[in-house]
């Protein structure tokens, strides 16, 4: 057997000598990979329910699907259940065509008369076929056209609310695990409880055109129909309840798989994977998991075919037992033999259409159940979802923060304490404090994209918090100590910051100007309209302190009565960073800047300097003034000095 050799030691890993013996399942086992989150009790609640359950909550998953069909498209949700229910009269009328076609076949006299006599519904039968076919088709068409619209609401539907929560809702890891269990397979679960619900519906169909026959022919055929499909039933829900737990158990080593191999395939990882010589520890890492996903998933295959099994032995048993009835149906008399032909027909046709109906409701139920996790993220999100209210004042002459005070979810301390401070138009104000002080908590503040639990933020008088955030938002700049890399052309992620105002040659080049970005996009290939992205074809890549003039440059385009720059020139060199400044200065008039840094000679000239300790205010003041008190600020600048200080003579 040496290709079967070959083939094991292809899919054997090669032994590390430096990781150490190796490790059986069971030692991989007790790692905890396969210990289940406590985000997901409620879900694995659900995966253990009983198919009496299951049958009770089927009506209002099916609601809960045509209820999404219905939002994406109304007129080809309509043609769907039109065109399924035409398709289950057709197949009605090719049944009941079954028996003249049986009756004539089976009459008295010469072959060819027997045969004319049969010729009619024949046509019949033919023609029922043809009609159902074309139906089926339309409806094909008409779902596979519902489907994708389907998708498209729900990720839209999710992404709409995500954007629409409170910033400080994105800190709160319930929230977090809800939004990734409905991204992860919410989504696909709306258009597949869509697609499930629909072929539901035409079985059923097809189901109750076969039963109307069966119950016309022998009462007794349908209660025995319906007994030859409860094994099979049972056996699809069981597997179903099995392969959802396993999808429970693996989805926290399936996410960390997964994170692993896109950092060993991602371009930005990959100088330190190889200056560190990861390769072989995270190969072995992503080996390790898949092979407890791997051996996972063949025991849960394994009983699933078990359980697959007895529901087919079962299943067959009923199967003869119904045959023996209508066998014993003919034999006594009770059933005319071209009745009994139609009867065979209506049999297989309806234990098809049974079986296929407790696969479809088991995977409708099974769809369900993930998607309850994007309903339940839909309800988490609106619950979090900012509130709405007035119109923000277009301006402001003075900003007053009132004992604000601001914790994040889960944090046993306020990030910002019973601040009070003044913001006035046309002055420089620098926040500065060691890390952790609380100086972009309170930033974030100032910009309205958290709002304090505690104080007040008025504009002229104005409390912010009964107003739109999204009206405040829109007279505040920032520039984030970590910008966006937006993969937008240049010219967009300028003009980005007022993307719905009309974008100028003048404004834009100005502004690129201004933020010292503009002599090197001239340099990129396609200049304005080069794509900033690798991952594209022509794309550019850019150096941390070339994205960091791009963001300075998005905040001047944007041009509000609030700039709020949070280490602004941190990636920046010496003259770069002195000239941003320098034009920082020059738009304070007319507006008020608010700026974050740690490098103290930038704060020198501000027009008044906070410093924060642990959340607080510990000072206030002008650089002068502050360093005459010799606290936090006088230390801070003197060790920062003290660096460019001449050394002693030796």
């Amino acid at each position: 057997m040496p290709q079967a050799d070959a083939l094991t030691e292809s899919i054997t890993p090669t032994p590390d000598p430096a990781a150490g013996p190796p490790r059986s399942d069971e030692d991989e086992l007790d790692d905890g990979e396969l210990a289940l989150p406590y985000w997901l009790t409620s879900t694995e609640e659900a995966a253990n329910t009983t198919f009496l359950t299951m049958l009770k909550r089927l009506p209002r998953l099916l609601r809960e699907a045509w209820l999404l069909a219905w939002r994406a498209s109304r007129r080809t949700t309509v043609a769907v259940v039109v065109f399924q229910i035409l398709g289950g009269a057709a197949s009605a009328v090719g049944m009941i065509s079954v028996v003249g076609v049986f009756s004539g076949l089976l009459q008295e006299g010469p072959t060819p008369e027997r045969v004319r006599a049969a010729v009619p519904s024949l046509l019949l039968l033919i023609g029922a076929a043809a009609v159902r076919g074309a139906l089926t088709s339309a409806a094909a068409a008409a779902n596979g056209r519902l489907a994708p619209l389907v998708y498209q609401a729900a990720e839209m539907r999710l992404l709409d609310l995500t954007t629409q929560v409170d910033l400080s809702t994105f800190d709160d890891p319930e929230w977090r695990d809800a939004m990734e269990r409905a991204r992860d397979r919410g989504i696909a679960a709306a258009e597949q409880l869509v697609n499930q619900a629909i072929d539901l519906v035409t079985n059923v169909v097809g189901l109750v055109a076969a039963a109307g026959v069966l119950a016309a022919l022998h009462p007794v055929l349908l209660p025995l129909l319906v007994l030859t499909v409860v094994p099979v039933g049972w056996a699809a829900v069981r597997s179903a309840r099995l392969g959802h737990r396993r999808v429970l158990r693996l989805i926290a080593v399936w996410r960390r798989q997964r994170m692993l191999a896109e950092l060993l395939a991602a371009r930005e990882p990959a100088p330190e994977l190889r200056a560190f010589t990861l390769r072989r520890f995270l190969l072995g890492e992503v080996r390790r998991l898949l092979r407890i996903s791997t051996n996972e998933e063949i025991r849960v295959a394994r009983r699933q075919v078990r359980t697959t099994l007895l529901g087919t032995v079962l299943s067959s048993c009923a199967t003869g037992i119904t045959y023996a009835a209508l066998f014993w149906l003919l034999w006594t008399g009770r059933m005319a033999l071209a009745a009994g032909g139609a009867a065979a027909y209506a049999i297989n046709m309806g234990i098809g259409k049974l079986s296929e109906i407790a696969f479809t409701a088991n995977r409708v139920f099974e769809q369900g159940l993930y998607f309850a996790d994007f309903q339940g993220f839909c309800e988490l999100s609106q619950s979090r979802a900012e509130r709405k209210g007035g119109e923000a004042p277009p301006a402001f002459r003075e900003i007053t923060v009132d004992h604000v005070t601001f914790r994040y979810p889960d944090a046993e301390r306020p990030a910002v304490r019973d601040v009070t401070m003044t913001l006035r138009r046309g002055e420089v104000i620098a926040l500065v404090g060691e890390n952790g002080s609380g100086k972009s908590t309170l930033a974030a503040l100032l910009a309205g994209l958290y709002r304090p639990q505690e104080g007040t933020i008025s504009w002229d008088g104005v409390d912010l918090v009964n107003r739109d955030p999204e009206t405040v938002r829109e007279r505040v700049a920032v520039v984030m100590q970590e910008p966006t890399r937006w993969p937008l052309s240049a010219r967009a992620n300028i003009t980005i910051g007022r993307h719905a105002r009309p974008a100028t040659e003048t404004e834009v080049h100005g502004a690129a100007r201004a933020g010292d970005a503009h002599d090197f996009v001239m340099e990129l290939a396609r200049q304005y309209e080069t794509l900033l992205s690798r991952h594209f074809t022509d794309g550019a890549d850019l150096s941390g302190g070339q994205w960091q003039r791009l963001a300075v440059s998005r905040a001047f385009y944007r041009d509000a009565p609030l700039l709020i720059c949070d280490e602004p020139t941190a990636n920046l060199d010496a003259r770069a960073e002195h000239d941003i400044y320098q034009r920082l200065r020059e738009l304070a008039a007319g507006r008020t800047v608010v700026l974050i840094t740690h490098r103290m000679a930038s704060v020198r000239e501000a027009d008044r300097i906070y410093v924060l300790d642990h959340g607080a205010i510990a000072e206030e003041g002008n650089h002068d003034g502050l360093m005459a008190a010799g606290g936090i600020y006088a230390q801070l600048f003197t060790l920062q000095a003290s660096a460019y200080a001449t050394p002693p003579a030796p």
